[in-house]
């Protein structure tokens, strides 16, 4: 099954989860980190990201990336929100990224959160029927949507996260009445209009993800019994009890803030302006009770990934090696014809195991010689003339999965041998290689010669090859099923270099199964020295 890693880089945090996609579509997370970075505790408002930050963010990104590569996840997903988006070094930072990890985090709009937070919450939580208002707090910014459980209508983001208000207000602790005041009517003249606008189109329940949400609901449900769970995803608060928890909390230096039931610590400075803006907040929507869900950006990150690559997603199931995967997308990036692709690298292996015993090579260079057959032809969509270049190209460059660079020059020589000259010992790229796999590319150009000439009608008419010893040379039995003129004629051109990788003359032979009278080939050229002739 396919496995991805989602990484949220945020204001705050930087949260990755490594989930696997079942054929259902749907995902269960098989591993997930976080680090409180407050990346963007310098960045807001068109300031710069912290040096120090930035230093934490990179280190948090490049661990990251190392537990996603051995949880082996076909491919990493990663979004950077307001505080990245709004920092005067963001686009800096996200090159250090892409330079130390080679993840290319993509920088997404305040609506675009939004609407991925909102496919995973209703994702995440029963809300199959009615409407769902998703309200999700983060560091920098807030997000609220209005929808229903196949999409969200009204989505937007307001400058209302909790480092931004703790920054702007919070200069006492406790906290004095005359701060909380100011966080309160900054909030009402920011969200009271699109709250109003939420109650008037009418809603069935409020969800509320993010850390802030989450803190504060594990400081309401703190001293009760959760059936054993070490989760509060999906409980849902009173309006009233998160009230309460926002006088406790308002009320209480940092001291004894740190004493509270269900607190995380980390969050201990920013929970004041979290509890007012989540409680203020679900006042101005006259919610009765809020719904909590652990499920956020990085849930709907996967989402949007699954949406939109469902015919990926069956292609691992169809083929859950990654080094066979990586092939056939390349082929299908470079409208491969798999047909007769899949052909010709079926003749090949067969050609190769039938003459394992004089060659004597092992399953790496038969699996070269697969992947190349596979790959031989997807120069043409470049050009016809000159195809085999622009395969060997394609494939040099073309970001082939799971391969060392010695088994893609391999790979890429192999299709590039397939037509037009034999692959000379004095190739400068086949030097570079090791003995072991030049030998490896030199049989094996030889077999795929010879494999892609028994396809040249494209029409996949020779089903079977038979190659058995006969006397001092081999015989080439070609079964097809139907007319095998052109397969022979090539056959004759293009088995001398496979004569030459034996040691032995090889006589082809076509078997019509429906005429079953053999045809045997005529050789094209005088036997060169210590080779006879095919017959004719």
């Amino acid at each position: 099954m396919m496995r991805l890693a989602a990484i949220d880089i945020g204001t705050n945090s930087i949260h990755m989860i490594v989930v696997q996609v079942k054929p259902d579509l749907s995902f269960e997370i098989v591993d997930r980190e976080k680090e409180m970075v407050r990346l963007g505790a310098g960045g807001l408002g068109g300031r710069k990201l912290a040096p120090a930050a930035v230093a934490t963010a990179l280190e948090t990104l490049s661990r990251f990336k190392q537990l996603a590569e051995s949880r082996q996840v076909d491919e990493i997903l990663a979004a950077a929100t307001s505080g990245v988006r709004e920092a005067r070094n963001g686009g800096e930072f996200l090159a250090a990224v892409a330079e130390r990890t080679g993840i290319r985090p993509r920088v997404i709009t305040g609506v675009e959160e939004a609407r991925l937070i909102h496919k995973a919450a209703v994702y995440g939580v029963d809300a199959t029927s009615g409407t769902t208002v998703v309200v999700d707090i983060g560091g920098g910014s807030m997000e609220v949507t209005l929808g229903t459980a196949i999409e969200g209508r009204l989505a937007r983001s307001f400058a209302l996260g909790v480092i931004r208000l703790t920054d702007k207000y919070v200069t006492t602790d406790p906290l004095s009445r005359g701060d909380e005041r100011r966080i309160v009517k900054y909030v009402r003249s920011t969200f009271e209009s699109f709250a109003k606008q939420v109650v008037s189109a009418g809603f069935t329940r409020v969800i509320a993800t993010s850390g802030t949400s989450l803190s504060l609901g594990q400081m309401v449900v703190a001293g009760r019994r959760l059936f054993d769970s070490d989760t509060i995803h999906h409980t849902r608060i009173s309006a009233k009890a998160l009230h309460r928890v926002r006088k406790q909390v308002v009320g209480l230096d940092m001291q004894h803030r740190l004493r509270l039931p269900g607190l995380d610590s980390r969050r201990s400075d920013l929970v004041v302006a979290g509890a007012i803006l989540l409680d203020t907040v679900v006042r101005l929507l006259r919610a009765k009770e809020v719904t909590l869900s652990d499920l956020a950006l990085r849930e709907g990150l996967v989402l949007e990934f699954i949406d939109r690559n469902h015919k990926k997603i069956a292609r691992v199931e169809r083929y859950p090696d990654i080094r066979r995967r990586s092939v056939v997308e390349l082929g299908e990036r470079c409208r491969w014809y798999p047909a007769h692709a899949e052909h010709v690298a079926r003749l090949a292996l067969s050609l190769f195991d039938q003459s394992r015993a004089v060659h004597g090579l092992g399953d790496r260079a038969r699996e070269w010689l697969e992947y190349a057959a596979l790959l031989h032809d997807i120069g043409g969509h470049i050009s016809y003339l000159n195809h085999h270049k622009h395969s060997y190209y394609l494939i040099r460059e073309g970001g082939l999965r799971g391969f060392e660079p010695e088994e893609v020059e391999a790979i890429a020589l192999l299709a590039r041998s397939h037509r037009r000259g034999r692959l000379r010992k004095s190739n400068r790229s086949l030097l570079s290689l090791p003995p072991s796999t030049r030998r490896a590319v030199l049989l094996g150009a030889a077999v795929l010669r010879l494999a892609e000439s028994l396809d040249r009608s494209h029409g996949q008419v020779v089903g079977q090859v038979e190659l058995k010893r006969s006397g001092h040379d081999w015989r080439l039995v070609l079964r097809s099923h139907g007319p095998a003129e052109l397969e022979r004629w090539a056959a004759s051109r293009h088995v001398a270099p496979l004569e030459k990788a034996l040691g032995r003359s090889i006589v082809v032979d076509v078997i019509d199964e429906n005429h079953p009278e053999p045809v045997v080939a005529p050789s094209p050229s005088p036997a060169t020295p210590g080779r006879r002739r095919s017959r004719r």
